[in-house]
């Protein structure tokens, strides 16, 4: 199979105050650096990132991703995802992360890629009941993906065919622990 991680890299951070994406955590890696790290490490990477975004793009490419640009981005998630779905051509399947989810573990994606690969049509992580990303999504699905628009993102698909999805669960909180504040970057609470 060839699976494709999707890392959606395109938002505005408009609740962080300032360029979430190229923020450095406490290591001095950005966190879409470090989210990217983490998806590369499991598959091959397309990395959606907005127009204007070319420091952010450059950081993307020098971690060996593939950089799109989604003119689109401002509608919102959906299409920056369908973007992402039309420039990984040849995929049976895609990893769909989120730039500002940089403490995914790569055994959590690996898991998402080895459903797939086993044959999962739709398949996520789960923390403490909590469904997480990536999203694991096959090919089936690709007429879904690249209608979608606006801000409605994977869970529309998730919600349309919910009983297809094979729920993998982790010990990994960082499958649901996103940055959306300058706050969250506080050391998490021991779970």
């Amino acid at each position: 199979m060839n699976i494709v991680g999707l890392l959606l890299a395109a938002g505005s951070a408009k609740r962080f105050g300032s360029d979430k994406l190229r923020h450095a955590l406490p290591h001095g890696v950005a966190i879409a650096v470090q989210a990217a790290r983490h998806l590369k490490s499991q598959v091959e990477v397309v990395a959606v990132v907005r127009p204007g975004a070319e420091e952010l793009a450059l950081a993307l490419q020098g971690e060996g991703c593939k950089v799109v640009t989604c003119d689109n981005a401002a509608e919102g998630m959906g299409a920056s995802l369908a973007c992402a779905v039309r420039a990984a051509e040849g995929a049976t399947g895609w990893l769909v992360a989120l730039g500002d989810m940089p403490y995914v573990r790569p055994s959590s994606i690996a898991a998402v890629r080895a459903a797939l690969e086993g044959g999962a049509s739709l398949a996520a992580p789960y923390f403490h009941a909590r469904r997480g990303h990536p999203v694991g999504i096959g090919a089936r699905f690709r007429q879904e993906l690249l209608s979608l628009g606006g801000d409605e993102g994977a869970k529309a698909v998730l919600s349309r065919h919910g009983a297809a999805l094979l729920k993998i669960p982790v010990g990994d909180p960082g499958v649901v622990r996103d940055i959306d504040r300058p706050e969250d970057l506080a050391p998490p609470l021991r779970v």
